[in-house]
């Protein structure tokens, strides 16, 4: 299930948004910060599916420097970028490095929630939140899917296929503030919204469109095998943040006089995928296939997949495992020590030889070995393919002690190079604004909803409609429908 991973809140006015204001209006950003914030920018961006630099990234960074500018910081001090990433998050980075996702801006309905989105995160960088956080943020930079488990065998000193994004996860995941710090910032963003000339129901539309979103993925769960990353848990949601977000923008007075801009915001989101990006590889059920590498794998039954730039983590009950690979023009045998390597740092785990087989056509070698951990005894398990020439794919399985690749035999031997025609049928899922007709119905329209399911709820979820909703002609509505992958 795709969780609701942002979190906006309105907290009451009571306190004086002018004093509060006040409170930072005179502040700069901590170079040291800063610093520590461009370093971390490229990496950040080679994780989480890269950065759109074209009209749509200039129009996030539009809007985020018109609410930033009542910041009382300088414009300039921040920094907005639009994430090509399959997860509904937007968050701050101390150094004034402010993130919003793609999949985030397909749930939104104008520039209005949008604006408050990137409003709240800088409230969080202009209130200095990160700096009350930076001591659980050291404590918690060493973990992950697999480097924790690993951390326990050798002292911690996993390699940069694991660590890296690990440590990224965890630092990240240490930015979900306490409820006063997200209280604050949404009472700073309310603020830099009506400032700048939006209408304050922006906060209440992006909660209400999350809210609609993850009732959705509940009716939804146990069809999708994809599993959130930890990085984009930064806000989770609750559940009286929306009533909370309109009763206060009403208190305002000012509801309904400000900019909402819809159809701009739409004609700005027409053609943003939705989901996975082709280029990234695609999750389907079960299945993994990226068309690019030609490459194609199940998971067993019960087990979920989440999607990097690098690397598809897997994991079930009591197991996890992990795909990655690239350039290697050594023996199949030694990039299988090299993977252990990569897990147990400078440390080599004792393996037996790596032996080889063929599986659906690939050479491939494989061993299986066993560590001891605080968690108990494990198996340990690498597959390395050889892909082509140079190119090396593998997994990683992490089992109890005794079961060997225990459930992930299968998904093992499920791996198969896909055909021509196979990898020009994976096409990506796009926003499609289409305005209503005649003819039309809500029924009509959602059937057009590239969705094996759930077609109807989908369509009302996307566009924030009842279900007895009448639509006029004229009124442009979201679809979301099969579009071209970009050339």
């Amino acid at each position: 299930m795709r969780k609701l991973l942002f979190l906006v809140s309105v907290c009451a006015l009571a306190l004086s948004s002018t004093a509060v204001t006040a409170q930072y209006a005179q502040r700069t950003l901590d170079p040291r910060r800063v610093a520590e914030a461009q370093r971390e920018h490229p990496q950040l961006l080679q994780e989480y599916g890269g950065a759109d630099t074209g009209q749509r990234g200039a129009y996030v960074s539009a809007v985020g420097q018109r609410v930033a500018s009542q910041s009382g910081l300088p414009p300039a001090a921040y920094r907005f970028t639009l994430l090509n990433a399959a997860v509904e998050n937007a968050f701050a980075v101390p150094g004034g490095y402010i993130y919003v996702t793609r999949q985030l801006m397909t749930l939104l309905n104008d520039e209005s929630e949008l604006a408050f989105a990137l409003a709240h995160e800088v409230g969080h960088v202009a209130a200095g939140h990160a700096q009350a956080r930076e001591a659980a943020a050291r404590r918690q930079t060493i973990g992950g899917v697999l480097g924790a488990i690993f951390g326990s065998v050798v002292g911690g000193g996993f390699g940069s296929m694991i660590g890296q994004m690990s440590e990224r996860d965890a630092r990240l995941r240490v930015l979900s503030f306490s409820r006063d710090q997200e209280y604050q910032a949404d009472t700073l963003g309310l603020r830099y919204l009506i400032g700048s000339g939006y209408d304050p129901a922006g906060g209440a539309g992006i909660l209400a469109a999350l809210a609609r979103n993850s009732a959705l993925q509940s009716r939804v769960h146990g069809r999708d095998n994809r599993q959130t990353p930890e990085w984009a848990s930064t806000h989770p949601l609750s559940e009286n943040r929306a009533q909370r977000a309109a009763a206060e923008a009403r208190a305002t007075g000012r509801l309904g006089a400000g900019t909402r801009n819809r159809d701009e915001y739409l004609s700005r989101l027409d053609g943003t995928y939705v989901d996975d990006d082709p280029e990234q590889g695609v999750i389907d059920g079960r299945t993994f296939t990226h068309p690019d590498l030609r490459i194609y794998f199940a998971v067993p039954t019960g087990f979920l997949m989440q999607n990097g730039t690098s690397a598809v983590s897997i994991a079930g009950s009591g197991a996890k495992a992990q795909f990655g690979g690239g350039r290697y023009n050594g023996s199949l045998e030694n990039y299988v020590y090299a993977a252990l390597r990569e897990l147990s740092g400078d440390r080599q785990l004792p393996a037996p030889p790596p032996q080889r087989t063929v599986i659906n056509g690939v050479p491939a070698a494989y061993t299986v070995t066993r560590a001891n951990t605080s968690s108990g005894v494990l198996d340990v398990s690498v597959v390395a393919y050889q892909w082509a020439p140079g190119t090396v794919y593998h997994f990683v399985m992490l089992t109890p002690g005794g079961s060997g690749m225990g459930p992930f035999a299968p998904m093992v031997n499920s791996i198969r190079k896909i055909s021509e025609a196979e990898a020009a049928a994976i096409r990506p899922r796009i926003i499609d604004v289409v305005t209503v007709g005649p003819r039309d119905s809500v029924q009509t329209l959602a059937n057009r909803m590239a969705y094996r399911d759930f077609k109807l709820d989908r369509f009302l979820t996307l566009n924030g409609l009842a279900s007895n909703a009448r639509l006029a002609p004229g009124q442009k509505v979201k679809l979301v429908v099969y579009g071209d992958r970009r050339s």
